[in-house]
């Protein structure tokens, strides 16, 4: 079970989304600052936010889809640990409302 919820509206979704744009953003820099440590990110840090930015894009041009195929950076998710790749589990939720819709709102 996942601490996070997927997002009920489309503007909790772009937010989401681009929260993790910010935190690649933040790792690129932290890459670029202490390239010994971070250098294992090195190799994926590029294709993850320019995949973040194309689907952030989307969803501020009104384009976006929800699909039922994983998103192009789940590769990277996937073979990344969460030492090198930290919010791993705020990419899986873009990725989980991305497939599975926004979440339903709960009845009262």
């Amino acid at each position: 079970m996942s601490l996070l919820n997927r997002p009920a509206t489309m503007d909790a979704y772009k937010e989401l989304v681009k929260s993790a744009l910010f935190d690649a953003e933040e790792l690129k820099s932290s890459i670029e600052y202490d390239m010994e440590f971070m250098e294992d990110a090195d190799g994926f840090i590029a294709p993850l936010e320019n995949s973040l930015r194309a689907l952030y894009a989307s969803l501020e041009s009104g384009e976006y889809e929800f699909g039922t195929e994983n998103l192009p950076f789940m590769n990277i998710v996937e073979t990344q640990n969460n030492l090198v790749l930290p919010f791993k589990p705020v990419l899986r939720m873009i990725n989980d409302t991305h497939t599975k819709g926004l979440e339903a709102a709960a009845e009262d």
